[in-house]
């Protein structure tokens, strides 16, 4: 009898998924569009007050602080909270802020002083010397600030890009986040079975090739992160090793009244193994290691409710 029902109960979750996927979507698609009709700033302000008031009561707020308990065990109670309370202000911004990527990224490479944005000392540099190579480039971004920005910052110097991403499972949010991202991200190419091979061959036509490498990947490399062993996706030292190119960092920080600094780091020199050859583990250790220095400086602004350490 236990078996037939929760056979019958698998049966009905498998009947009605499709039903519910279509009702959260409706749901996510028009928040979306409703929010592209308020305020931006307002907007980003009253959802980080709903997540600073609602995320303490949630399970991944025990997650959070258990992270930076072993991350900072120097800090105290009150500096853990604050960090935290910042990691859900930073949230809720970020979530106003994606209806609204094309008005949050102003960035006018011949205006500076009038854009949203602003380059870290070196950076205008950097780009430049990134776009007049003649040859493509490895970046890599973590979940620091508003994590969508990085994807926005090679096409404004007018850097061929691709950017690796993943679907979300329900079709309608993922038309609707594909029409906001196209405001000028260059191509997106989805994390499907054939996204190494089109990085590769982007990166062999001398194309910019981004993406998010800070999460849990359970088929990964081990790397230490905050003293801790964790699994990393070695996709991007992979393809470093497939075609040799620069890898460099971009991160955002996050600047009062609702402004952001955008930083593309010195070029990250690979590890090589005794043959002279690209060391995936040691490369993704190297990436790895200039995001934790990121989050060491901001840590309120990385995104510490998913479960990194495994």
């Amino acid at each position: 009898m236990r078996r037939l029902f929760l056979r019958t109960k698998a049966i009905l979750r498998g009947a009605l998924k499709p039903v519910t996927g279509a009702i959260l979507g409706g749901i996510a698609v028009g928040m979306l569009r409703v929010t592209r009709y308020f305020d931006p700033e307002r907007t980003a302000n009253f959802f980080a007050s709903v997540t600073r008031a609602i995320g303490p009561w949630l399970p991944e707020h025990k997650i959070g602080r258990a992270n930076l308990i072993a991350a900072f065990p120097e800090k105290s109670p009150a500096e853990i909270d604050a960090i935290l309370m910042g990691v859900w202000d930073n949230l809720g911004r970020v979530g106003a802020e994606f209806a609204h990527l094309d008005y949050v990224w102003k960035l006018d490479p011949e205006h500076l002083d009038t854009s949203r944005v602003e380059l870290a000392s070196g950076t205008a540099e950097k780009f430049e010397a990134l776009r007049d190579d003649g040859k493509g480039a490895l970046i890599f971004a973590s979940h620091l600030a508003n994590w969508e920005l990085p994807a926005l910052a090679a096409p404004a110097y007018g850097l061929e890009s691709a950017v690796l991403f993943r679907r979300p499972n329900i079709a309608a949010v993922d038309r609707a986040i594909q029409d906001i991202r196209s405001v000028n991200m260059g191509t997106m190419i989805a994390t499907t079975h054939d996204a190494p091979l089109r990085l590769a061959q982007a990166l062999l036509e001398g194309v910019h090739v981004g993406m998010l490498v800070d999460q849990h990947f359970g088929r990964g490399v081990d790397v230490t992160f905050f003293g801790r062993t964790a699994k990393a996706n070695p996709l991007l030292a992979r393809l470093a090793r497939q075609v040799e190119v620069p890898i460099h960092g971009v991160r955002i920080v996050r600047l009062p009244n609702h402004r952001f600094r955008a930083e593309l780091s010195d070029e990250v020199t690979p590890v090589r193994d005794a043959k002279g050859r690209i060391d995936v583990q040691a490369t993704t250790q190297a990436v790895t290691s200039v995001i934790e220095r990121w989050v060491r400086e901001h840590p309120e602004q990385w995104l510490w409710l998913h479960r990194r350490w495994r």
